[in-house]
């Protein structure tokens, strides 16, 4: 299993670094062979030294590995002449059409809950965000805005029949499988239908896949009504398919819900290949400083192994990832899980040291303590 690694900036050092032991951990669990990194450096840090956002041959080792783990891109000092950030990561996706990007958004127990309403506890959805195309076609890294003058710069936002297709159907086949995992199954279409064209077609596409998927129950709703109903009532859902721009909104909204950026794990899908990485910033305030909350990434490493195991036809994987999110949900429940992000005292080394101890099989640390 050969993992291209990219740290990154900041924070993300840390977190890819706690991700990679947590995995490991549950990896040797499982009685599977631990995987063989190649580290490819890139971000804004690498380009102050270098004036290159990842090295020379960064790209093409990425696409030999089995899946790509980042930790986290991007310096607010460090920025391209324009202003916009150093975003390598978007290339990525771009060059392997990396259409799925799946965002994960679950209430955990004894962590911070923003809605006072007690069924926000049972929040556990999926935002779906196609990745490639929508507004981010247009995103600077592509090199694709029409400039038209120092008066007005237009944006493309793009939806094309072959990758929204591939995202519709990575979308049924994602609520079929969480349905026989126990959750709802249902899917819900997010766009602006009523008012963009482009908007219109990704909703003719969704009706089009729909009937190959008569089993899986489907929904629609406006952005603009999905962002109220994310506050409103966020546990009638389950999988929510959107245009990129839509899905990098909206799946902020909901880390909100459940306690913040530190949960927000992430996975971006393609047809060949994979990158995951925690949906945070790099938090360069808090880098080094055993502060930030490595969970997102944790969880991330575990949606990877989830992916691998499919792609790999190694079960045995998914097994290491279960091993992984069952520890996270115990260690919540037995309250020994308090990231300092939610006022806690546990740093990144404590939480990941803690992981540990639940993954290997060790006795808990709630168990060691006589709690």
């Amino acid at each position: 299993m050969k993992i291209a690694l990219i740290k990154g900036d900041g924070i993300g050092v840390d977190v890819a670094e706690a991700a990679m032991a947590v995995m490991e951990a549950a990896l040797r669990r499982t009685g599977q062979p631990q995987p063989v990194y190649d580290t490819i450096y890139a971000g804004a840090g690498y380009f102050s030294d270098t004036g290159s956002d990842i090295e020379p041959d960064g790209e093409a080792r990425a696409e030999t590995a089995d899946a790509i783990f980042l930790g986290a891109i991007g310096l607010p000092a460090i920025r391209h002449a324009d202003g916009t950030e150093i975003s390598p990561h978007l290339r990525l996706r771009d060059r392997f059409g990396l259409y799925a990007g799946v965002r994960p958004v679950k209430a955990y127990p004894n962590a911070p809950q923003r809605l006072a309403d007690p069924r926000a506890a049972g929040i556990d959805l999926v935002i779906l965000r196609e990745s490639t195309e929508g507004l981010f076609y247009s995103a600077a890294v592509h090199n694709r805005s029409l400039v038209v003058n120092d008066e007005e710069v237009q944006d493309v936002l793009r939806i094309t029949r072959k990758t929204t297709t591939k995202l519709h159907d990575f979308a049924f086949r994602l609520a079929r499988k969480r349905r026989e995992r126990g959750r709802p199954g249902s899917l819900t279409c997010v766009d602006k239908a009523n008012v963009f064209t482009s908007l219109a077609f990704f909703r003719q596409l969704f009706d089009e896949v729909k009937g190959t998927f008569p089993d899986v129950p489907v929904g629609y709703n406006y952005v603009d009504a999905m962002a109220l109903d994310l506050v409103r009532k966020p546990w009638e859902f389950d999988v929510l398919v959107m245009e990129n721009m839509f899905g990098d909104i909206l799946s902020d909204l909901a880390g909100g819900l459940v306690g913040g950026m530190g949960m927000a794990a992430c996975g971006e899908i393609g047809d060949n290949t994979g990158l995951f990485q925690p949906a945070h910033g790099s938090a360069p305030d808090i880098m080094g400083q055993d502060k930030a909350n490595p969970l997102a990434a944790i969880l991330s490493a575990a949606l990877m192994l989830d992916y691998l195991a499919e792609k790999m036809d190694r079960p045995a994987l998914a097994d290491a990832a279960n091993l992984i999110n069952t520890a996270v949900d115990d260690g919540f429940e037995d309250n020994m899980l308090r990231p300092m992000e939610f006022g806690g005292e546990m740093g990144t080394r404590a939480v990941t040291s803690e992981l540990l101890t639940r993954v290997s099989g060790s006795q808990s640390s709630r168990t060691a303590a006589g709690a």
